[in-house]
């Protein structure tokens, strides 16, 4: 069978639930798969015929290297998600792209890296009470806070420090009623799989996710919607959109790098990718 590498990081940031799963699923389909860190020096991608982003949860510490490492394994096999995937999608920016296409995203003022910038101004301008600031290369809850309208003594020192070595977003907070939740959309290879629903995460907080639910179909459409601005073949996508307390559906994340596809949630998505993983292998 051919050979997959599943790209993980080394140390892993949180246990991956969905690792011994994966490896078990594609072990029975007659592949022969291993675990391969792309942050370990020795690991050598271009010996396999594929390797997938899995769980590589640390590259927002070094994306240079990291999108250096994804080339490397592109070229001596094949990475999936794509490179030039990958590099799109590795810097939010690409949520004004898909502005640009015509998605509603969460309404987001992008601030680069050494900009002097005033959060107080910003509020003032947008007319916004309540943000999330955050850098615009991160993963989980990396130095993501929350501040509202009263609170802009620290949030311009928390701000002024994350510019200082990065760029930086700021957007305005989603309230969605008394319980606002992100619901995420799993996709793979051209189809929408299975949702789950998620409480909102800040830097050290932990996920906590439903269980598998059945897609809903306005979020498909939206999620639909993102997809189609993509150009580009994908094997897996997860959309994660929020319901603003209007109850306007808006894009919080197109996630095309290395996302929980919750397979433990709904191990269905999980022979769907497999077979997915099977007929790329077999189109070359």
């Amino acid at each position: 069978g051919a050979s997959i590498g599943i790209v993980t990081c080394h140390p892993l940031p949180e246990p991956d639930p969905d690792e011994g799963l994966m490896l078990n699923a594609f072990q029975k389909a007659g592949f022969n798969t291993r675990l391969i860190a792309w942050n370990d020096p020795d690991a050598d991608a271009g010996q396999l015929d594929l390797c997938l982003l899995h769980s590589c949860w640390d590259y927002y510490r070094d994306p240079a290297s990291f999108l250096a490492f994804v080339e490397r394994a592109d070229d001596g096999g094949r990475i999936l998600n794509a490179p030039s995937v990958v590099r799109w999608n590795h810097h939010k920016a690409y949520l004004h792209d898909l502005q640009e296409c015509g998605v509603p995203i969460i309404p987001t003022v992008w601030i680069n890296r050494g900009h002097r910038v005033s959060l107080r101004e910003i509020l003032e301008e947008q007319g916004w009470d309540d943000v999330v600031v955050k850098p615009s290369v991160s993963a989980s809850s990396f130095r993501t806070m929350r501040f509202r309208a009263g609170e802009t003594v620290e949030g311009e020192k928390f701000l002024g420090e994350l510019v200082r070595d990065r760029d930086a977003m700021v957007q305005r907070y989603i309230h969605g009623g008394d319980n606002p939740t992100e619901t995420s959309l799993i996709w793979i290879d051209g189809a929408f799989t299975h949702a789950v629903q998620k409480a909102p995460r800040f830097h050290g907080g932990h996920e906590e996710t439903s269980d598998a639910l059945p897609v809903p179909k306005d979020c498909a459409a939206l999620g639909a919607r993102a997809l189609d601005c993509v150009d580009e073949s994908l094997l897996y996508a997860r959309v994660d959109i929020m319901t603003d307390a209007s109850g306007e559906l808006l894009l919080s994340e197109l996630e095309l790098i290395e996302p929980s596809l919750y397979f433990r949630e709904s191990l269905t998505a999980l022979d769907l990718y497999v077979d997915a993983v099977g007929r790329w292998i077999k189109a070359g």
